[in-house]
């Protein structure tokens, strides 16, 4: 055959007779060139069709519609016509022994998937068969052929309610790792057990969009996952698990994440309703069954009391079989059950506990020990505190505490009236004190001794003021404990600790507090422990002067003169003025009018106090004692003036070194003291000059005058025998 100068832009090499044109050059137009245009056509499309093996090089020979000229045109146009319908593109996915899948496909049939990698779409040509191999989106010849972009999203989204072992499923996963996590928002997700909010046939096998969806972890709860999807869970198969799911909002099934999803929560709060259903299906789990799916997740999430307050609700079976709410029941054997008054509250099934344990029912709300309100914010408005309605017992809800109305009130009485009410700002107390046998409140105490319980007895409650200022009042445990009979059947408040401080010793009943040690608990508690706790209290000295002003209280000279010592360490702005005290008048123990009484602070004075009632002191308190109570010191009241004559003496060495630096050098020996009229042993003159008629008076002047007291008798022995000075001197190494 003669070559034309036809130009001819198909991939191929045509042979054919056609008409030529005067020129020998071209084909000549007309039904003869037009009939083998379209011989020609089918000759491409059957050689295209035929070619093997079937690989994406075959794309290329896909002509272009534009032709060099009106032949090569023609041609196009009608290679193109008949492409379409001709199965000659290669699948994403080679059928190998698989029948079912196509060994070419049909351009009109074709699908190619969008911003997808070639995994992806190996994989989704197992159940999308018209897929072409990733890659080829941007190929020209298959927008030509018209070929159909299936954009991620929808090809995903053409995976609902397809069923596929959930090995396919991971392998998908794993395929779209690095895919933008939009886009895959719908993916369906294989699902263990049967759930009402899942599609297909197989007893509901899969669940659009991996939110919500719970993934098995190796640590996790071994809970039947069966008994899960009963709850209405979601949860993902676990051979289908992948990280992509969790990317994309699946939650990994921790025993917390299983416990807190909406379904089991309101499992929880219906578990009293028609024995423990839900009714969102007819299979849904009983009150056991419940229960010990609850108990497991509570016990693998290793809930402590109070962690999750809303599983107070949770039904359990008492001791009699009936179904109570697990916030309403104590642990049979408990702390709590055993200082509980007998038929409070109802013991949990002894066969329920006994397969649980302590951990899982406490979290749950059962009764233990005793539990703690924790609030903050607490508005003071006595009519305001009451219980919240609810299935259960919230932990900050102070309405539960038993007349915390009354405590309410009595903070209130503290300050003044005003239109805002103050405001508690942390409120830390213990619940169900009322509930406390009476026989058992040595063991309650002993509980309540003890962390954290302890806390709610001996940390004050601030109180936020409306005008910005804030106080502390005490805490709500304290004050119901001081006004109730929980310490040797009586209010502790205004009792003493028997063998407490023996200066209080008379002034207060005494209680026994054996076992309590712990000496902040029991000045909570409003029990007297010491004159130093007693006065550290705001109106403790007011107390402790009403107890000294009653006459049926008894008191030695030896308690007020420790406790008005303790009284002069006092800031008188903060006392308030006694119309009565105590005081020791010619030997005697008596309640006397305060502007009467007068402070000792000189020995050699008290032969002038026949009849005066004396407030005995330490002399260095002396003056601070008379400044609190406005009264007069002895040495005030007494002139004092020596009347008689004597004679010089010079104080011995040995007496010098045992007095130390302040003794007098000398001393006046009378033969008869005469001082304002009256004989006495000895005087200590303002000017600082002794004056003794004894020897006695000689030892016990000098010891006062040298600020060492004590050392008087040991003076006597140096003045009466001054050989003993050795032995003295030896004996005070044990000083």
């Amino acid at each position: 055959p003669t070559p034309s100068e036809e130009p001819l832009g198909v991939p191929a090499l045509l042979i054919a007779s056609f008409p030529l044109d005067t020129t020998r050059r071209h084909a000549a137009l007309g039904p003869l060139t037009d009939f083998l245009v379209q011989r020609a056509a089918d000759a491409y499309t059957e050689l295209l069709a035929g070619w093997r093996p079937v690989s994406e090089g075959i794309i290329a020979l896909v002509p272009g519609p534009l032709g060099k000229g009106e032949l090569d045109g023609a041609l196009r146009q009608a290679i193109l016509e008949r492409l379409p319908r001709t199965a000659f593109l290669p699948p994403a996915l080679e059928p190998g022994d698989d029948s079912e899948l196509p060994e070419v496909l049909r351009p009109r049939e074709a699908e190619v998937v969008e911003g997808a990698g070639a995994d992806t779409v190996r994989v989704l040509a197992e159940v999308l068969p018209t897929l072409l191999p990733a890659g080829l989106e941007r190929r020209v010849e298959l927008r030509t052929l018209g070929v159909a972009r299936v954009p991620l999203t929808e090809a995903v989204d053409r995976l609902a309610g397809l069923e596929k072992q959930p090995e396919w499923w991971q392998r998908l996963y794993g395929s779209l790792a690095g895919v933008d996590p939009d886009r895959l928002s719908g993916l369906p997700v294989p699902l263990a057990g049967g759930t009402s909010q899942a599609f297909g046939t197989g007893g509901g096998r899969t669940t659009i969009g991996p939110r919500q969806v719970l993934l098995p972890t190796p640590d996790g709860p071994l809970i039947d996952l069966e008994l899960l999807a009963r709850l209405g869970l979601k949860v993902a198969h676990p051979a289908a698990a992948h990280p992509l799911l969790e990317k994309l909002g699946a939650l990994p099934a921790t025993a917390r994440a299983v416990l807190t999803t909406p379904q089991v929560r309101a499992a929880v709060a219906a578990s009293l309703d028609d024995d423990g259903g839900v009714n969102w299906e007819e299979d849904t789990p009983d009150a056991e069954e419940l229960a010990d799916v609850v108990l497991a997740l509570v016990r693998d999430a290793g809930l402590e009391p109070g962690d999750e307050p809303w599983l107070g609700a949770l039904a359990l079976p008492d001791e009699e079989g009936e179904l109570v709410p697990a916030g309403e029941l104590v642990l049979p054997g408990s702390p709590f059950a055993r200082v509980m008054r007998e038929d409070e509250l109802a013991l949990v099934d002894a066969d329920l506990a006994a397969k649980w344990g302590e951990q899982p029912l406490t979290a749950c709300g059962v009764l233990a020990g005793f539990a703690l309100v924790r609030a903050t914010d607490v508005v003071l408005d006595p009519d305001e505190l009451e219980p919240r309605e609810g299935d259960f017992a919230e932990p900050d809800d102070a309405g539960l505490l038993d007349a915390v109305d009354v405590w309410c009130e009595d903070v209130l009485d503290r300050f003044p009236d005003t239109p805002v009410p103050p405001v508690a700002t942390e409120l830390v107390a213990v619940r169900d004190l009322d509930l406390v046998d009476e026989d058992k409140w040595p063991e309650a105490l002993a509980l309540l001794a003890q962390p954290p319980l302890r806390d709610a007895l001996i940390q004050q409650v601030r109180i936020l003021l409306p005008d910005g200022t804030h106080e502390v009042v005490r805490p709500y445990t304290a004050w119901w404990l001081r006004g109730n009979p929980v310490l040797d059947g009586r209010r502790p408040a205004g009792l003493l600790a028997a063998g407490g401080d023996p200066l209080l010793r008379g002034l207060y009943d005494e209680a026994d507090a054996t076992g309590f040690d712990d000496e902040q608990v029991l000045r909570a508690l409003g029990v007297r422990t010491s004159v130093a706790a007693l006065l550290e209290e705001p109106g403790g000295a007011a107390e402790l002067l009403d107890r000294l002003a009653d006459p049926e209280r008894t008191v030695s000279s030896g308690q007020l003169h420790g406790l008005y010592s303790a009284l002069a360490d006092l800031d008188p702005e903060q006392v308030t003025l006694p119309d009565e005290l105590r005081a020791v008048v010619d030997g005697r123990i008596e309640v006397v009018d305060a502007a009467d009484a007068v402070v000792v602070d000189s020995p050699d004075l008290l032969p002038f106090t026949e009849g005066v009632p004396l407030l005995p002191v330490r002399p260095s308190r002396a003056a601070e004692l008379a400044e609190l109570f406005q009264v007069r010191r002895l040495s005030e009241s007494v002139t004092g003036s020596v009347d008689s004559e004597g004679t010089e003496h010079e104080v011995p060495e040995s007496v010098r070194v045992l007095l130390g630096a302040s003794t007098p050098s000398t001393y006046v020996e009378h033969e008869e003291l005469v001082v304002d009229g009256v004989e006495i042993d000895w005087r200590l003159t303002d000017d600082g000059v002794l004056h003794a008629a004894t020897l006695e008076g000689v030892a016990a002047g000098l010891a006062w005058a040298a600020g060492q007291w004590p050392r008087r008798f040991e003076v006597a022995a140096l003045l009466e025998d001054p050989t003993r000075t050795a032995e003295l001197a030896r004996d005070r190494w044990f000083d």
